[in-house]
C-alpha cells in the first residue's frame, strides 16, 4: 500500500475514525494522561522496592525459606514494573539511574542498620557521591 497523507508515517489512526500525530513516543493509555509528579512517585516507590527485595536476599537463605522468597520475588516483580511506569514519560536513562542510586543507596544504608556493615568515612563519600550523580542527571 502506498504512503500517503493518511499513512503511518504521518499518523495514527485511532478508534471511530480519530487521527493523531504519530510519535513513537506517544503510547495509548496511562503515559498520555500522566501529569506533575506521578511518574517520579512510580520511580521513588520503585526504588525502595529494589532496596527491599535486595534487603530479602539476605533472608531467603539460599532459597529455602518460603515467605521471604515470595516476599523478595514480589518485591522483584513491584520494582521493575513501577520503573517500566515511570519509563514511559521519564527519560529512559535518568529513570535507570534514580532507581539504581536509590537501590545502591538504600540498600547500603540499610546493610549499615540491619547487619551492622561498617559505616566509615569513605562509604558515606561514596554514596554522596552516588546521590550527586543522580541529582546532576535529574537536573541536566
Amino acid at each position: 500500500m502506498p504512503r500517503t497523507a493518511g499513512s503511518r508515517s504521518d499518523s495514527i489512526s485511532g478508534r471511530a475514525g480519530t487521527t493523531r500525530p504519530f510519535s513513537p513516543h506517544l503510547r495509548d493509555g496511562p503515559a498520555l494522561t500522566e501529569h506533575g509528579h506521578m511518574p517520579w512517585i512510580y520511580l521513588l516507590s520503585a526504588g525502595l522496592l529494589e532496596i527491599g527485595w535486595a534487603v530479602g536476599l539476605k533472608y531467603v537463605d539460599g532459597l529455602s525459606r518460603p515467605l521471604p522468597l515470595v516476599l523478595t520475588g514480589a518485591a522483584m516483580v513491584g520494582s521493575v514494573v513501577l520503573l517500566g511506569m515511570a519509563v514511559r514519560t521519564l527519560p529512559l536513562g535518568t529513570a535507570y539511574a534514580v532507581w539504581t542510586g536509590i537501590g545502591t543507596v538504600g540498600t547500603v544504608i540499610a546493610g549499615m542498620i540491619l547487619f551492622a556493615e561498617p559505616a566509615d568515612a569513605l562509604r558515606l563519600f561514596c554514596m554522596a557521591m552516588i546521590v550527586a550523580g543522580i541529582l546532576g542527571l535529574k537536573l541536566a
